[in-house]
């Protein structure tokens, strides 16, 4: 079940810092040190609306100038997480949990990093060192990952529970954790979750994939009742119907592949190649 869950989000944005006249109208050059940078708010724009690789650079070069200063590792923990670089971040992250500045949210955040690189022990080692009253969203999404990867199910489950509640915005967490059950071979109520999380987020192609997956894990082959484009209706009659073969139904199996590769409003190559090596095996 260890299967990290990684996402990036990430914006173009051009910053500029320009001089300013004087009353005699001298030019002076602006002033870039990281007190002014501070009061413009910058750092928050640099960490949430640039390129990651920007972030990283504006921030490496930040803590060059004031090392002690442990927002600034935390802007560039943060930034080398959205830029992919899980080995740079996890050291900063070390580096500011042992500070006495680091914070709980920031153990967290280290325990986040340490999950996307695979320790999950260290992972578990940091959440444990946060104390029960932190009770926030993204924690109990790593307890309930970490429970799953210890197959501590009844606390995966009461972790992800928690962690539902605790966000408008749920559909993540109940398709990671339909996948959690899916995994024990819990497959109906699997698909209760996975129907959750599309309810959640009708777009959340992932979880519509999961609920065809555990619904033919069912021997229920025909798709559900949600809100789906062209393309992603013949993907999950594709899917369904390799769920069929796998089960042995081969003939069922073949039918909607078939029916994938109709439904499809382009060449759907995969489907295609798939129903030609079914049908060549039936012939020979």
């Amino acid at each position: 079940m260890r299967n990290p869950i990684f996402f990036a989000l990430a914006a173009a944005s051009a910053l500029a810092l320009s001089g300013c006249g004087d009353a005699n109208g001298d030019v002076r050059r602006a002033d870039t040190s990281v007190n002014v940078i501070d009061g413009s708010g910058l750092n928050d724009i640099m960490l949430n609306a640039t390129d990651p690789k920007e972030a990283v650079s504006y921030f490496s070069r930040a803590v060059a100038q004031e090392p002690d200063r442990i927002d600034l590792w935390r802007g560039l923990a943060k930034a080398q997480v959205r830029a992919g670089d899980y080995n740079a971040s996890s050291k900063a992250w070390g580096k500011i949990v042992s500070s006495e500045e680091g914070t709980n949210e920031d153990r967290v955040d280290f325990a986040d990093t340490l999950i996307r690189l695979g320790d999950w022990d260290g992972a578990e080692k940091q959440l444990d060192s946060v104390p029960p009253t932190h009770e926030t969203y993204k924690r109990y999404r790593l307890e309930a990952m970490i429970a799953d990867s210890n197959e501590e199910w009844k606390n995966a489950d009461s972790f992800y529970e928690t962690a539902a509640g605790l966000t408008t915005k749920p559909s993540g967490v109940l398709n990671n954790w339909g996948y959690s059950k899916m995994t024990r071979g819990q497959f109906s109520e699997a698909e209760k979750l996975f129907t959750r999380a599309i309810t959640y987020d009708p777009k959340l192609f992932t979880a519509k994939n999961n609920l065809v997956l555990a619904r033919g894990a069912q021997g229920k082959y025909d798709l559900p009742v949600m809100q789906m484009t062209q393309i992603e209706r013949a993907q999950l009659l594709y899917t369904l119907g390799l769920s069929a073969v796998k089960s042995g139904d081969v003939t069922l199996g073949k039918g909607l592949i078939r029916e994938a590769v109709d439904t499809h409003p382009q060449h759907f190559d995969a489907a295609a190649r798939t129903l030609a090596a079914l049908e060549a095996n039936v012939t020979n």
